[in-house]
């Protein structure tokens, strides 16, 4: 069921596209924050800005009782250090910046739904519509939360959507429980006696080393953890400090890891550390090791993740909805919100064809105009239902 017409279906693909046109990363987002300020304030809702640096928290109350119940809807604002390579009139103007994730799409989507709830809404509670920087970073969602996002505009739930190139456009795929895998960066530093390549004997070989530790961490997902738990390894950075004719003092590789589970990551930690530490001993090396929990894993919960379902049909209709989707191994920080307060993250199809099926972070990338009025939709849809008179 479509509640959302033509003119705003227009509005919110200008919106999109200026905001395209404009983009901006990480916590510098402040003109956008006040480009969605501006058209809040225009459908009179309540606007708080410059939470967690430069995010925004628009509140709408209505009905009877606004204090009954308060539920947060999340959309990201950042963009990518990415140069644009598409053509079109409305791409970025910014050097080096673009909308390669789709985050002008999503905050489109939430701002067409406040300005539909703002003039029509019929509801009984308060929603707070939350735009959030830094996503990509994996930083803007805690930041939030430590400047008080859920003490100032208490929910007792919260809601996020991002759209997904491979899965048919305007599909809305949700999972109850993990969704999402956490995301760890991993480190080890080898440090051996380097010398002249004619000469291994006299040295310790750090690459040897690094050779065997790479082939060894296979071993983690293979031999180490429960074949039926999703964990992925990989090994995306080895550097030296020699020369071609050189036998370097040290290697560094670095990597990065995805589990969806606690228990699994302190594992992956564990088996890496055991594993570079041993196998440079072996050779007479030294080993330094780090890891850095940079996300956590996205979990949606039973209740949400229903009226999430419920809604999503009310729109899609059973044909257009995907209630068990597969998790996904990338990473999300609206985890954190979600570890305050339960909630569901759910996915919008973006299209598969040369529309909306180009991958995110690439540099070609674009969201597909098309689902605008069905992301919309669901999340009016989501707040009748979930504060319903």
């Amino acid at each position: 069921m479509s509640k959302i017409q033509n003119d705003l279906v227009e509005n919110m693909q200008k919106w999109r596209r200026h905001m395209h046109r404009h983009p901006e990363t990480e916590f510098d987002v402040y003109e956008t924050a006040d480009y969605i300020g501006s058209i809040l304030r225009e459908f009179g809702v309540e606007v708080h800005e410059r939470i967690g640096q430069s995010g925004l928290v628009a509140v709408l109350r209505k009905g009877a009782n606004p204090d009954r119940k308060a539920i947060a809807l999340r959309a990201d604002m950042d963009a990518m250090p990415i140069e644009e390579q598409n053509t079109f009139e409305y791409r970025s103007r910014n050097k080096q910046k673009m909308h390669a994730c789709g985050h002008d799409g999503h905050s489109a989507m939430l701002l067409g739904a406040a300005a539909y709830l703002a003039e029509h809404g019929k509801f009984d509670g308060t929603v707070n519509f939350v735009f959030q920087p830094n996503e990509e970073h994996g930083l803007g969602a805690q930041a939030m939360i430590d400047d008080g996002l859920f003490k100032r505009f208490p929910a007792s739930e919260c809601y996020g959507l991002h759209n997904l190139p491979g899965l048919e456009a305007g599909v809305l795929a949700m999972r109850p429980g993990a969704t999402m895998a956490s995301e760890n960066l991993f480190q080890i530093e080898i440090a051996g006696r380097g010398g002249h390549a004619s000469s291994p004997h006299l040295c310790i070989d750090p690459t040897i080393v690094a050779a065997q530790i790479v082939l060894s961490l296979q071993t983690i997902t293979s031999r180490t953890a429960n074949p039926l738990e999703s964990i992925v390894v990989s090994v995306t950075e080895i550097h030296t400090d020699g020369a071609r004719n050189v036998i370097p003092s040290n290697v560094t590789i670095k990597g990065d890891c995805r589990t969806f589970s606690e228990a699994n990551t302190a594992l992956v930690e564990k088996r890496l550390g055991e594993i570079a530490n041993a196998t440079a001993a072996m050779y007479g090396a030294a080993c330094k090791f780090s890891f850095s929990r940079e996300f956590i894993v996205s979990v949606n919960s039973e209740a949400e993740t229903e009226a999430v379902a419920s809604a999503a049909l009310s729109v899609n209709g059973p044909q257009k909805v995907d209630t068990n989707c597969e998790p996904r191994s990338f990473s999300e920080d609206f985890a954190h919100m979600q570890k305050v307060v339960p909630g569901c993250y759910v996915f919008l199809g973006n299209g598969t064809d040369s529309v909306g099926g180009c991958m995110l972070h690439n540099p070609n990338y674009d969201f597909n105009d098309e689902i605008l009025a069905t992301g919309a939709n669901y999340w009016v849809a989501l707040v009748e239902q979930q504060l319903g008179t």
